[in-house]
């Protein structure tokens, strides 16, 4: 004879219900769940773009620091060419021998001549130095708008685990609102704006 007994309780009633429940999908968890894949997708490629305006722009400032370094040195080189340039117009005046006074006039006309290509160099040098400070600039704008969008990503990314957690709908409209966010900040970095 059999003597078992089936009792049931609230807990058996509850996984019933689950198990029941299992088999309809939920709609707002598949649709959050794509967000957040994409939102992941997207941040990590506005992590990536950040990163990489950011060694552009420390890239470019190096440049700055090299060319301005060069353009010091030029101009350092050119002052010691215009003190041997003053020397030797001064030996000129001072001389009484015509032989030595002409010599002094060649040396004052090569260092002037000298003066003038070394003046050259450094000008290019410097103009190297504003354009690469320009790009690094450009580029470090660009690093912080990729970083917005970045931080906006995570911000909705962290809404969308909120909105599975609670269930709200109008927190599923503000994961929209601030992916959208991050999205339009994220062109506007690929736009150079």
């Amino acid at each position: 004879m059999s003597s078992e007994y089936e009792v049931h309780g609230p807990h058996d009633h509850e996984v019933e219900h689950a198990a029941h429940g299992a088999h309809r999908r939920d709609s707002l968890t598949g649709r959050i769940a794509v967000t957040t894949a994409i939102l992941a997708t997207l941040g990590a490629l506005c992590a990536y773009q950040g990163g990489n305006a950011e060694s552009l722009a420390l890239y470019y400032k190096n440049e700055e620091a090299i060319a301005k370094t060069e353009a010091a040195n030029q101009w350092g080189y050119y002052q010691a060419k215009g003190e041997k340039q003053n020397l030797a117009d001064l030996g000129a005046a001072l001389t009484t021998n015509p032989e030595t006074a002409q010599r002094f006039t060649q040396d004052s006309q090569r260092y002037a001549q000298q003066k003038a290509e070394i003046r050259t160099k450094a000008e290019a040098l410097e103009a190297k130095v504003d354009a690469n400070e320009a790009l690094s600039e450009i580029q470090l704008h660009r690093h912080h708008r990729w970083a917005q969008a970045t931080m906006l990503m995570q911000v909705a990314i962290s809404l969308a685990a909120i909105t599975l957690l609670t269930r709200r709908r109008w927190l599923q409209a503000a994961v929209y609102g601030v992916a959208g966010g991050g999205v339009v900040v994220g062109m506007l970095a690929l736009l150079h704006v």
